[in-house]
């Protein structure tokens, strides 16, 4: 399967925007990738390694090696009636951002599918702080819901909230009624579109999703820190600023550095009860909900 869903990348019409060259580049660029992700893979089993223990890089190596792989069984499965070969090169051809990996684009596609996945998440924005505002009267501490109040306040007004104006919030974000384990079916499915995760899935799936979405940004978070910002050339401060919700395409370098600095500040200053699994629960809500998309908001 795996030689005939890369002949099928090489010679569909999708990929003919591409010149040979570059088409053979990404098969190079596919492969090193497969290789690398073996390497770290076995690396893991013989020293006993967990994932949240990796560097960052190979941390971020696997979970975007993985995406890709996903792309590819699709293309597989549905492949799998007979002459189905046709259809899947008129599917290509007609949605290359769905069913093209990343190593197939031209950069004016690349540039044109992240702006396109962003304006996805970004229809959730205006959703996502009504259904804060609705659970404003439901919290019982007066200071909190003062700070919540002002913190809405400074997001529809397009003002940057200061890092500590989120933190103070983390009592909210930890239990009812913002915990993860007490968010109703809406606010599921808004957080998912803004994390660019299906919204079509029951309840539960949704959050399940969102949980092991946000603790794996929250490992990468923790990894990042370890290595230093100042590690990370131009291209991986970009996509870890993307990855985070921020449309880093057509922002500075230096910016996107600022903006991951107090990222990382709000994640890696998050405490709570720690699950088998070595995160804390609160950081499941907080990074997944409303600070990821106040500090977002209005940026540009």
């Amino acid at each position: 399967m795996r030689n005939t869903i890369v002949s099928w990348i090489v010679i569909s019409p999708a990929s003919m925007s591409c010149t040979q060259s570059s088409r053979k580049a990404g098969l190079r660029m596919l492969w090193a990738d497969a290789k690398k992700a073996r390497r770290i893979k076995a690396n893991m089993l013989k020293h006993n390694i967990k994932f949240h223990q990796l560097s960052y890089r190979e941390m971020e190596h696997l979970r975007q090696f993985r995406r890709d792989v996903i792309k590819c069984l699709f293309l597989g499965i549905i492949s799998i009636p007979p002459f189905a070969n046709y259809l899947v090169f008129l599917l290509m051809y007609l949605f290359p951002r769905q069913l093209l990996i990343r190593h197939f684009w031209t950069p004016k596609q690349q540039a044109d599918f992240l702006d396109i996945y962003h304006a996805v998440r970004k229809q959730s924005h205006p959703e996502i702080l009504t259904c804060l505002e609705r659970t404003i009267p439901v919290i019982s501490d007066a200071g909190l819901r003062w700070h919540l109040t002002e913190l809405c306040s400074k997001a529809q007004r397009g003002t940057q909230p200061a890092v500590n104006d989120i933190l103070v919030l983390r009592e909210c974000f930890s239990d009812h009624p913002l915990g993860m384990n007490h968010l109703q079916a809406l606010q599921l499915k808004v957080l998912s579109q803004a994390m660019l995760l299906t919204p079509h899935l029951p309840p539960f799936l949704l959050r399940s999703r969102l949980k092991n979405h946000t603790t794996v940004i929250h490992q990468l978070d923790k990894a990042l820190a370890k290595l230093g910002i100042g590690e990370l050339t131009s291209q991986e401060v970009k996509s870890a600023c993307y990855l985070r919700g921020l449309n880093s395409t057509h922002i500075a370098e230096d910016r996107c550095r600022t903006w991951l600095g107090e990222w990382l500040q709000i994640s890696c200053s998050l405490k709570g009860k720690t699950d088998p699994y070595g995160y804390t629960t609160e950081i499941q809500t907080i990074i997944a909900f409303y600070s990821k998309i106040i500090i977002i908001i209005e940026y540009l």
